[in-house]
């Protein structure tokens, strides 16, 4: 027997199914906002939520409903990575059909960029857009940024799987971490948390002097350190005030949210003492002095270089991507310590992209015993995190993931620069969408957009988004031999 005959392909299409309803049903949504503001997206919305919800049923009723659903960590695999791909393909829909993105390969990048919560964009003119898809663009990336904590915790154990096993492959370290004994326990806490802060934000913005529309569609693509904005200059024509609420609360999106449980429980002490939490602080700290000493030698307004310096830095770690000012017309060391921000990535756990600050830890960690053994081949030492000693298993994890993450930077680089894009672009293009950040180098910069790269090009980054997203060994195990033997 094949082992194509033994993976539980009733209940892939079955899942995968309710999660197309699902996404009908968020997008039914931006409808409310296109008739109340009398604009033209209505019908095209509609009509993709009804192919959208429409084929979800189809997939789910053609298949039998079992007892007791069997899945092995080859099914949690396939499901996680086809529902990327098929969310973001019915999720482009809407722009297709209004024909506010009339190519499909543009239309399809957007989404993926929106649900992978890169915030990279094709788009010239955003505020061109009407509201309904305005809306739409927003939402993609609150569901993507709820995606990857709820969607391994919640939706996976539901159907069976243990709900750790790929967060582990995320998040090495504090894995163990639960709020709830029961996996959807822990699910729905982490929901409350993320709607809670949603909410703050939104009105907080609103006490900034934004409307409600702007207010709720920043709130959704900040919490999911997404980066989509619905003005063309993003976060630079907001007030400081505003400017200012939105860093408080990039920092938060981009911190484990255990922790916010833990704070909202008024243990303090739990967070102060995490490791990862203190590394992605002090990281924060002194790029933003440097680079604010920096400005403000160039430019001579403190608190401006200043604001600007902690924006940044700020969106920048956590993957947010939104931006304030040209970082390209900075002093080339400056744009070396924001390269650095791209790799390191918000904590583990957050929903913030990247390498993630707690690989960076184990890894230092692991090269200073290293270099140390080779002084005293004979000491012993183990590698903590928290005061608890860390498995070889995990940092055999860590490691490999950052070598497939480097492989995976520097092919799609060459890739990118084979089919036309100049060497800074490449580079930049595929750094910033493996990491999720949104911006690059080059002419993908915070200025100039994606719009320039070619349609294949245009491929390989959402490829990338989607291996970036998902942690690399989500979608690459898929492509492994061995993944498909007995």
């Amino acid at each position: 027997m094949s082992v194509w005959s033994k993976i539980n392909w009733n209940i892939i299409i079955r899942l995968l199914g309710t999660l197309l309803v699902i996404e009908g049903i968020f997008m039914s949504f931006s409808i409310i906002f296109s008739v109340y503001y009398q604009q033209d997206d209505w019908l095209p919305i509609l009509i993709s939520c009804l192919i959208t919800s429409g084929f979800g049923l189809i997939l789910f009723f053609s298949t039998t409903k079992e007892e007791v659903p069997t899945m092995g960590r080859r099914e949690g695999y396939i499901i996680v990575a086809f529902a990327w791909v098929l969310i973001s393909l019915y999720g482009a829909f809407p722009f297709f059909l209004h024909g506010s993105i009339p190519s499909f390969t543009d239309a399809y990048f957007e989404t993926m960029s929106g649900f992978t919560t890169t915030g990279a964009s094709i788009l010239t003119d955003i505020e061109a857009l009407p509201k309904g898809l305005l809306f739409w663009r927003s939402v993609t990336q609150w569901i993507g940024g709820m995606g990857i904590i709820v969607f391994s915790l919640a939706i996976l154990p539901f159907l069976g799987i243990g709900g750790m096993q790929l967060f582990v492959a995320e998040v090495p370290g504090p894995v163990a971490d639960k709020l709830h004994p029961r996996i959807h326990g822990t699910a729905r806490r982490l929901w409350i948390i993320y709607v809670i802060l949603t909410a703050a934000l939104t009105i907080l913005l609103m006490v900034g002097k934004l409307d409600f529309f702007d207010s709720l569609c920043h709130a959704f693509t900040t919490m999911a350190t997404g980066g989509f904005s619905t003005k063309n200059d993003s976060i630079a024509s907001f007030t400081s005030f505003n400017q200012y609420i939105i860093i408080v609360f990039m920092f938060l999106a981009g911190v484990n949210f255990t922790l916010h449980y833990f704070m909202l429980k008024g243990k303090f002490k739990v967070i102060f003492k995490n490791e990862e939490w203190r590394s992605y602080l002090l990281t924060i700290i002194i790029a933003t002095v440097i680079i604010w000493v920096v400005l403000f030698f160039v430019r001579g307004d403190l608190e401006g270089s200043f604001r600007t310096s902690l924006f940044q830095v700020v969106s920048l770690i956590t993957t947010t991507g939104f931006a304030t000012d040209d970082y390209l017309q900075w002093p080339f060391v400056l744009m070396i310590i924001l390269m650095i921000l791209f790799f390191i990535g918000g904590c583990a756990g957050s929903t913030g992209g990247g390498v993630k600050v707690v690989r960076q830890v184990l890894l230092f960690k692991t090269t200073r015993i290293e270099l140390k053994r080779m002084v005293h081949p004979n000491m012993i030492h183990h590698v903590k995190l928290n005061k608890i000693s860390v498995s070889k298993d995990i940092l055999f994890n860590v490691l490999a993931f950052f070598l497939i993450y480097l492989i995976a930077f520097v092919v799609g680089s060459l890739a990118l620069n084979i089919i036309g894009l100049d060497f800074m672009s490449a580079i930049g293009g595929s750094m910033s969408c493996l990491g999720n950040v949104g911006p690059g180098f080059g002419t993908v910069g915070p200025v100039l957009n994606y719009a320039s790269v070619p349609d294949s090009g245009k491929w390989i980054l959402a490829f990338l988004m989607l291996i970036g997203r998902l942690e690399l060994f989500t979608v690459l195990i898929l492509f492994s031999p061995s993944f498909w033997k007995k």
